[in-house]
Formats: structure tokens, C-alpha cells, sequence
């Protein structure tokens, strides 16, 4: 409301012609005014443009408690807290009130009073919307007293009341959420019992507490998130709850590498000083996205689990903080990211995925570091020729010379330590690398072109035209056949056969 800050009164109130309104009239109305403009309703949210929006939206104009279901990462607490911005700016409430008592419809017994002793004179306050949004993440130990309310034996005391009195009750999280927007995260965690204490509310508004005869008439907005039921062991929704929340929406994750490129571009916290100090070209953008994607279908990853967004995201933070370690120890005054600074990335990976039985039997590292891998095979065939197109015709292969030279017994060490120049002087070693990034990316500058042909060997290995083999500190890249006939020792600087095959199987 225009000019709220003059209005302290309940008759001020009334002269500048409020009106009671519910908050689900308020979103509804809200919402339609940002449609009519055209206006983006849930700013900074990628992917659900065409399919979970249009559903929020449907079920917020059909006034309808919500559900949202989808696995972790899908920015379901994210949309729920974007909802506010669908509220009125400011809402007058009665001074003092605990359950936010609208002046011209108060619930509360205080309300009432305040009102029947002060009249047109009733103080009058002002809420902001960024106060009308309450969020409990469901445990097994929340109470009735934690969400509804209890008698408080306490303020009986204090105010000398018989415990008869409703005055002495302590309203929980959801009366003093009144007019507000309610969230309750991971639904399922929540006791059956106290899930049946929600039917009354959701169905009627109203809440009982012990033996009172008491009736609030609740006015919120109800948005509940949870995963799949099939996805924990630990509890479910009871289906008379489930009966009674009007809307369930059902999430997803990204559709493609841009949208998730999107997402984590704009949640990854990258500071100042590291952009300034490393540079990220968009094909490792790629890769990062690619790797969540690897993930989402790997026969080693739970996929009733799923693969949260937070996953890139962490992943990309852990990329930059590789890049910028190095060029700190090098006393570099700036760098590019590499591809043997994607080593840092696997602490992100796994922290973040869960494994089926045989992924763990293989080992989290391991399942990580084939998932870069993968992620590597899988974007190589957008920047040079798939290599399996010329398994049978060897002499027209855009690799020949490369693969050629490493099959007369040379090796190429990349290691994750390498200052700029000597780098720079490892790749230009290998006879036909500089060429054939010419050949296909002619316009790339100096810091691409060497991505590029570290790209080039991570792809020929990954399809098995040459070896890669993992060093304490970086990767050693050599020919694919003399690595099977000379497999290191132990006590060499690489590891066993199993890890070697390990490294080499895709």
C-alpha cells in the first residue's frame, strides 16, 4: 500500500480504503499483473521455463497448497522462497501480535481484545514480505509444540492464568505463520503422527492444541518439498496428506549442458582476484556440466539418489581453486585453466554422488576420475573428428603422426605443477598436436590452442589410441601398446596394473 508509512491507526487504515485479502488472493493477484506485463516470475531459474513454471503458476492461480517432488539439486527450496516476491510489499498488522492479526480480520484472542479496547484507535504496524516467509526442515525429532503449539507452563505463571485459559498456550511455527508463505523441507522425514496433525489445516485452517476448544482460521500459503518415495527408506507422505495438497509438481534436472551451464555459472562463488588471476575457456564449462551428466546414467551411481546441481558447482569452484594454487606456486602473474587441473575436481565428485554396490566395490576415487573421463570422451567428438571412424583406415586419420610418434616409444609428462612455459613446451613436443588444432580451430588464441592439444591426448586416450597413465602429481601419456607389455613396478612413480587397466577402461 501507497504511503503505509502514515498509517499507525486502524482508522487510517480504513480512510486509505484497505481492503482483506488472503494471502493465496494476494499471489494469485500478483501473479496475474506480472503476466499481463510479461514479467519473468522466477528470476534466476534455468530450465523449468516450459515445464515446472507454468505448473507453479497454474496451481498459485488455482490458489492450491503445493508439492513440490524431485530429487536433490533441483532448486525446489529455491522457488519456494522465490514466491515472496509474489506478496504485497508491506501488510498492516495489529501492534504486538503474535499471529501477524490482519486489523479488519484478527484470529488471535490478543487481536480481538486489542481492538475491543482501543477501536479506531487500534495501533497498527507493517510487515514486509521478506518477513512472511517461514522454512522447517522436517527431522524425526519435530514436535506438535515445535509446529502447532503447546500450554506453556511458564506463561500460566507469569500471567497468573488457570491452565484453562487460552492465553497461556504457546503457538508453534505455523500460527505465527499466519498470512505468511510455509514451507516444510523433506516432508517425508516428518513422523506420520505429526503429518496427521497437518490434515485440519491444509483441509480446514484451523488447529487444535491439548484440549482446547479452539479455532483459528489460519490464512497461508503451503509449500511442501520432497524426494521421491522411492528414493528413502526413511518415511513417506501418508496418503490423506498427500489427498490434501492440491498441486504436486514434479521437478527435474537440466535438459542440456547450456542450461546447466547457466545454473552453474550463476551460483558458483568465484572470487574476484580468481577471475582476474585464472581464465576458463567455454569448452571446460562444458566439461564440468558433462561430468553431472556422466553421472546421471553411470551404472555405479544411484539414480534414485540422484546427482545434485550443487555437483558442477562445486566442481567448477574446485577447477578455478586448482588453477589459481598452481599459478600461486609458479609465481605466474596469470593462467588458463587445464585439463590436468580437472584433478581438482574430484573431491567435488565424490562428496556428491552416491554409489550403487559395485560403484563402491570399485571406490569413489576411481568412479570419479572415470567419470571425467567419460565426461572427456563425450565432448571430444564436438572439437575434432571421432576417432572411430578411421579404426580402419589408419592412414587417413587425422592422428596418425601423434599417435605414430608415441608408438616409437616417446612419452609426454603433464604435470599438475607445470609453470606456463613449460607446459607450453611439453605439448609442442608432440609432432602433429599443434597441426591438427590448427587444421580445426584456427581462430583459438594461444591459451585455447594449448587446451586444445591437451584436450587432443585426453581424447586419443580415452579412445584407446594411446595410454594415459596417473603420476603422484599429473599424467603421463605414452603408447597404447608398449604400456601393456611394460607395466610399471611398484615402486615407480605410477600406479599398479589394475589401477593402470582401471585408468584405461571406459
Amino acid at each position: 500500500m501507497k504511503d503505509h508509512k502514515n498509517i499507525k491507526t486502524l482508522a487510517q487504515l480504513k480512510s486509505a480504503g484497505y481492503h482483506h485479502k488472503t494471502i493465496k488472493q494476494e499471489l494469485r493477484q500478483n501473479l496475474i499483473e506480472k503476466l499481463k506485463r510479461n514479467e519473468k516470475v522466477f528470476e534466476g531459474i534455468w530450465g523449468y521455463e516450459e515445464t515446472v513454471i507454468p505448473d507453479l503458476e497454474r496451481a498459485i492461480l488455482a490458489g492450491h497448497d503445493i508439492n513440490l517432488l524431485g530429487l536433490r539439486g533441483q532448486a525446489k527450496t529455491r522457488l519456494a522462497r522465490l514466491m515472496v516476491h509474489l506478496l504485497d510489499e508491506f501488510i498492516p498488522v495489529i501492534e504486538g501480535s503474535e499471529l501477524n492479526d490482519d486489523p479488519l480480520h484478527p484470529i488471535s484472542r490478543y487481536g480481538m481484545d486489542k481492538i475491543k479496547e482501543y477501536g479506531e484507535s487500534t495501533p497498527i504496524t507493517w510487515l514486509h514480505r521478506e518477513e512472511r516467509y517461514s522454512e522447517k526442515l522436517a527431522t524425526p525429532d519435530v514436535s506438535i509444540a515445535d509446529l502447532i503449539g503447546d500450554v506453556d507452563p511458564i506463561k500460566a505463571a507469569s500471567l497468573k492464568l488457570p491452565y484453562s485459559d487460552e492465553r497461556v498456550i504457546h503457538f508453534g511455527l505455523i500460527p505465527r505463520s499466519h498470512r505468511c508463505i510455509f514451507v516444510i523441507n523433506e516432508l517425508p522425514d516428518l513422523q506420520a503422527r505429526i503429518q496427521v496433525a497437518l490434515f485440519n489445516i491444509l483441509q480446514e485452517g484451523d488447529i487444535q492444541i491439548r484440549g482446547f476448544k479452539l479455532r483459528l482460521p489460519l490464512d497461508l500459503q503451503f509449500v511442501f518439498t520432497a524426494n521421491p518415495e522411492d528414493y528413502t527408506n526413511r518415511g513417506s507422505i501418508v496418503t490423506p496428506l498427500k489427498d490434501r495438497i492440491d498441486s504436486q509438481i514434479i521437478t527435474h534436472y537440466p535438459k542440456t549442458i547450456e542450461i546447466g551451464k547457466r545454473i552453474t555459472q550463476q551460483e558458483a562463488f568465484i572470487r574476484d582476484e580468481q577471475k582476474t588471476l585464472v581464465a576458463v575457456n567455454e569448452i571446460a564449462k562444458d566439461l564440468i556440466e558433462q561430468i553431472a551428466f556422466e553421472a546421471r546414467k553411470s551404472e555405479y551411481v544411484d539414480a534414485k539418489s540422484g546427482v545434485s546441481a550443487r555437483l558442477t558447482i562445486s566442481a567448477y569452484e574446485n577447477l578455478i581453486a586448482a588453477a589459481e594454487r598452481r599459478t600461486l606456486i609458479n609465481h605466474d602473474s596469470q593462467t588458463s585453466v587445464r585439463i590436468t587441473d580437472f584433478a581438482g575436481v574430484i573431491p567435488a565428485v565424490t562428496g556428491k554422488v552416491e554409489l550403487v554396490y559395485e560403484g563402491q566395490q570399485e571406490g569413489p576415487g576411481i568412479v570419479a576420475t572415470n567419470l571425467v573421463g567419460k565426461a572427456l570422451r563425450s565432448q571430444f567428438v564436438n572439437y575434432f573428428p571421432d576417432p572411430e571412424k578411421f579404426r580402419k583406415q589408419k592412414d587417413k586419420s587425422p592422428y596418425k603422426n601423434i599417435i605414430e610418434w608415441f608408438g616409437e616409444g616417446n612419452t609426454v609428462d603433464l604435470l599438475q605443477g607445470m609453470t606456463n612455459q613449460d607446459y607450453a613446451k611439453a605439448l609442442k613436443s608432440v609432432p602433429g598436436l599443434t597441426e591438427l588444432v590448427k587444421s580445426y580451430h584456427k581462430n583459438a588464441d594461444a591459451s585455447l590452442s594449448l587446451f586444445l592439444m591437451e584436450f587432443a591426448l585426453h581424447g586419443l586416450a580415452e579412445y584407446s589410441l594411446i595410454s594415459k597413465h596417473t603420476l603422484t602429481s599429473g599424467l603421463q601419456f605414452k603408447d597404447l601398446l608398449s604400456s601393456m607389455f611394460n607395466l610399471p613396478g611398484k615402486d615407480e612413480d605410477e600406479p599398479d596394473d589394475d589401477e593402470d587397466l582401471g585408468n584405461n577402461y571406459r
